[in-house]
């Protein structure tokens, strides 16, 4: 007999041909029965669903079911037929049942009960088999997906930037560091100092804290380019919305200014939450009953408004003005909070809200310096819940400017040369703006947790799996 290919439980779901003979494999996640049948509640990850399989107990025997336990991975051939019961179109009466891999219930951590999120962080090689995880994981894959086809059908180029590099494009200093050296036997030169001109780029290298002063060179030559990869920062932070390993994505374009980039990242964030609302739906339906009842409701929120666009002087008065009781002092010059990004999306506009204009002390160098000598055109994306989203800003093009405000931060810019050499030749007006993706995918799963949106998260003391 000719054997008959496997399908997806995601496509039987999607068009049925009941009377058909179907052969599906996947992780049991319960079963159940009597002395008569047992229902096995099947899943293969392509689906938040599981399929119900009717296994006739006298058919295959009562022994037969001894190792077909949660967890443990199955192969099933038998008749798609409509559902007798409740939440599923279609079942599957089995004729054959092949057990692929046992897990023994006595250790297999996920058995069928609520699991905390702390728990299932420390099974984080599991954790993708669970109904939460499962969807958190496929978001994130059609996340990823849209956001290459956002940028190609805008006609950006997607362009690679180093992972290992000299430079530190934020001035944070909070760098991993990457070295073939001898920890036991470290060279030195006559200062005591390390010799890096021992190691493997003969120079002190790191992992990268951002793609951006590389795209901007991309900018500058292919017109409108786009990072998305990995970055990495070394920050003591144990908080909810920190990692020491997190994807950013980076687009940089010529010719904009800070209006266009504003416009570009409005657009952006609602294709990216219309493309979640329409391809993931069945999973934020999931997400939105177990997690954030108003997760949906949120969502479809920011894609109906648009974005309040105001000064950060506009934003503080107002923040000064409201009489409501911050944790972190509100002033012209400080670094706005979370609480006070908050403040503005949530109870004050009740929308999104781009802040632009930034006190320049509180920037990076590379931000465009407005005419007052005392702000930069910077921008920051504001959600609900979230805070900061997005941070960006038009580009510094005069090399004398950029120049003089390096030396006002006594900045080193010897592995930067080639950076501030780009605005000697054919400089130009440019914008660009990073997204956390992390970020984005707690917004859109509605999880309250940054570590619980990326598969093995890489925090302080925790670099399991």
């Amino acid at each position: 007999m000719e054997s008959i290919r496997r399908t997806k439980i995601v496509d039987l779901f999607k068009d049925p041909q009941f009377g058909s003979v179907v052969d599906v494999k996947g992780w049991v996640r319960t079963i159940r029965g009597n002395k008569y049948v047992n229902f096995i509640h099947l899943n293969d990850g392509s689906t938040i669903h599981n399929l119900q399989i009717v296994a006739d107990v006298q058919k295959f025997g009562d022994d037969f079911f001894k190792p077909v336990t949660t967890g443990a991975c199955i192969h099933v051939t038998g008749t798609l037929v409509e559902s007798q019961g409740k939440g599923q179109s279609a079942e599957i009466q089995a004729d054959t049942i092949e057990v692929y891999g046992t897990a023994d219930p006595e250790t297999y951590p996920l058995q069928k009960k609520g699991h905390s999120l702390e728990f299932l962080r420390e099974i984080a090689y599991l954790r993708p088999r669970t109904n939460t995880f499962g969807a958190i994981f496929r978001i994130r894959h059609h996340m990823s997906y849209a956001i290459h086809k956002y940028f190609n059908d805008k006609g950006f180029f997607y362009f690679h930037t180093p992972i290992v590099t000299a430079s530190d494009a934020e001035g944070a200093g909070s760098m991993f560091q990457v070295t073939t050296l001898d920890f036991n036997n470290v060279p030195r030169a006559e200062g005591g100092q390390v010799d890096y001109t021992e190691d493997f780029f003969g120079r002190q290298t790191n992992l990268t804290v951002s793609g951006q002063l590389e795209g901007e060179l991309g900018a500058m030559a292919l017109g409108a380019i786009y990072t998305f990869g990995p970055t990495f920062r070394a920050e003591n932070s144990n908080t909810p919305r920190h990692l020491a390993e997190f994807w950013m994505i980076e687009p940089e374009v010529a010719f904009y200014d800070i209006h266009d980039n504003m416009d570009l990242a409005e657009d952006f964030l609602k294709y990216l939450i219309r493309y979640a609302l329409e391809h993931c739906k069945d999973d934020i339906a999931f997400l939105n009953e177990m997690f954030d009842k108003e997760l949906i409701e949120r969502l479809n929120f920011v894609i109906a408004n648009d974005f309040v666009r105001l000064t950060y002087t506009e934003g503080v008065q107002i923040l000064e003005k409201s009489g409501h009781k911050f944790e972190f002092p509100v002033y012209w010059g400080a670094d706005l909070q979370s609480e006070h990004e908050r403040y503005l999306v949530e109870k004050h506009f009740k929308r999104p809200v781009i802040l632009t204009d930034y006190p320049k002390e509180i920037k990076s160098f590379y931000m465009k310096q407005n005419e007052d000598g005392k702000t930069v055109r910077g921008m920051d994306v504001l959600f609900p819940k979230i805070g900061e989203i997005i941070g960006g800003s038009e580009r510094e093009a005069d090399y004398d400017k950029l120049v003089n405000r390096t030396k006002e931060l006594n900045m080193n810019t010897d592995p930067i040369w080639w950076y501030m050499e780009t605005r000697k030749f054919g400089t130009a007006p440019h914008a660009g703006f990073g997204l956390g993706f992390e970020r984005l995918i707690l917004f859109i799963t509605g999880m309250a947790n940054i570590r619980d949106v990326i598969p093995f998260p890489r925090t302080p003391n925790n670099a399991e799996f």
